[in-house]
């Protein structure tokens, strides 16, 4: 089993790869490989809507997007890490997800998500519900810890200080491992649930 984690802080080695590393060692433990991708300091730009992914498959814009496509496509879970800039995500994260989800058209039905966000006081919730939304929209599961799972520190390296933080990140990586393995055997067991075909109803006509 595999989970692709995205460190979206342009730090790659600050409080918000903490978490993440944090989660990494559990993994390891449950037998779990892990890869982590920095794009938090890459220069990414949002979706324009051009619809050209609809036919190419892959984003018109050729760049980490295209780049992480396969690994989101052959892995089991995904974390997605975040420093919390004005009570939201980091920018380049955002359009890195944007583009990422919307131009991947694969089946992330029971794909695990999970989100983990970083801040120096405030705005970690409302970071968290953010992240949250990507995965809910196309059928992923997204796995829960012991407490919203948020690390706190302003400097780069002061979220080892936040023992209750990191905790939630190990309860997090066990939690997301069972959810994972428990779906993997559901599957061979049961099968992916039905889908039925999509109805869109707009509301202008």
């Amino acid at each position: 089993m595999k989970v692709l984690m995205i460190n979206g802080s342009p730090r790659a080695n600050g409080n918000t790869y903490i978490a993440l590393h944090e989660m990494e060692q559990i993994f390891a433990k449950e037998g779990i490989e892990t890869e982590i991708l920095h794009i938090g300091n890459k220069d990414i730009r949002g979706c324009i809507a051009c619809g050209s992914c609809a036919g190419k498959g892959r984003c018109v814009f050729d760049d980490a997007v295209n780049e992480a496509a396969a690994k989101f496509e052959a892995c089991d879970g995904l974390v997605i890490g975040s420093p919390v800039y004005y009570a939201s995500a980091n920018a380049t994260l955002v359009a890195f997800l944007t583009r990422l989800f919307y131009s991947t058209h694969f089946d992330k039905t029971m794909k695990v998500g999970a989100s983990v966000v970083a801040a120096r006081r405030g705005g970690l919730s409302a970071t968290f519900d953010e992240l949250n939304k990507f995965f809910t929209i196309c059928g992923m599961p997204v796995a829960s810890g012991q407490y919203w799972n948020s690390v706190h520190g302003m400097a780069p390296g002061e979220a080892v200080q936040d023992a209750e933080g990191l905790q939630s990140m190990r309860t997090l990586a066990r939690n997301m491992s069972f959810l994972m393995k428990s779906i993997a055997l559901g599957r061979e067991a049961y099968g992916l649930p039905e889908r039925e075909p999509f109805e869109r109803t707009n509301f202008i006509r």
